[in-house]
């Protein structure tokens, strides 16, 4: 079986870094590209591997994934919402599959990976670790069985650089909450802390985002009604759960007919 040959944008950053190491690693995948934007000559040309910290990869550093689309068959981006959008069009043009695991898009940029997806095949997910996308699952069914009377908050712990807030797995488990309520997540979700007077408004989900050290990410779901309390917990030891599932998703994606994916699809988790 031929393996997936992909490019991976934004190699300088810790996630990039880290796709890159485990690209060289993961069975049925082949690095075939790898950018930077930073365009600084110290970067440029430089061997993909060596540089993130792995093996020689054979692959030198580009200045943009245009420069060297014949090289992959399946781009992955985790870089930033305004670049993702650059990436779709032109992996569009190239006829080439994409796996984005940025997030906070806004509805323009959504709509733009939509489009996209009419032509291409696209795998987006807000988080691509098999633990998170399970975790999706059986919140969805405990909060299908607790209902809308039960106290559910949504917290949420990452590193103190990260940017959006809260993590787009974070809003994704609480839209998981008002699909098992049968309610539109909008009209559930409360992201204003606490306060003094500012008593907890009845049936909506409650957000707590915490930006800590060097934490790489951990998410718990609490549910708690009478006497009881059930709390479901994802902690991620290391960003390489994240990379691991991005080159799943990549050799799942390549050659797949044109449609916007999730990792449920990648993973074929019931739904």
């Amino acid at each position: 079986m031929e393996k997936v040959r992909v490019g991976i944008a934004g190699i300088t950053g810790r996630m990039g870094s880290t796709l890159v190491r485990v690209a060289l690693e993961a069975p049925g995948i082949a690095l075939g590209a790898a950018s930077s934007h930073s365009q600084d000559e110290l970067v440029v040309g430089r061997d993909a591997g060596l540089f993130s910290g792995g093996e020689e990869s054979g692959v030198a550093i580009s200045g943009s994934l245009e420069y060297c689309y014949e090289d992959f068959d399946v781009a992955i981006d985790f870089t930033c919402p305004e670049y993702t959008v650059e990436l779709a069009r032109f992996c569009t043009e190239k006829d080439k599959g994409l796996v984005i695991g940025t997030t906070a898009h806004d509805e323009d940029q959504l709509k733009a990976i939509a489009e996209a997806a009419q032509k291409i095949p696209v795998v987006i997910a807000p988080n691509m670790s098999v633990g998170v996308n399970l975790m999706l699952n059986l919140v969805t069914e405990a909060s299908k069985a607790l209902g809308d009377e039960t106290d559910t908050d949504v917290v949420e712990l990452h590193h103190r650089k990260k940017h959006d807030a809260p993590s787009g797995t974070a809003l994704a488990l609480g839209k998981a909450v008002a699909k098992g309520r049968n309610q539109q997540f909008p009209d559930c979700a409360s992201f204003e802390a606490l306060s003094t007077g500012n008593e907890r408004e009845a049936e909506k989900v409650q957000f707590h985002i915490m930006r800590m050290a060097n934490i790489v990410g951990e998410h718990r779901v609490v549910f708690a009604w009478s006497n009881e309390q059930l709390e479901l917990v994802h902690r991620a030891g290391s960003r390489e759960i994240f990379a691991s599932g991005a080159m799943r998703a990549a050799a799942w994606v390549a050659g797949r007919s044109p449609g916007l994916y999730s990792m449920q699809d990648v993973l074929a988790v019931l739904d």
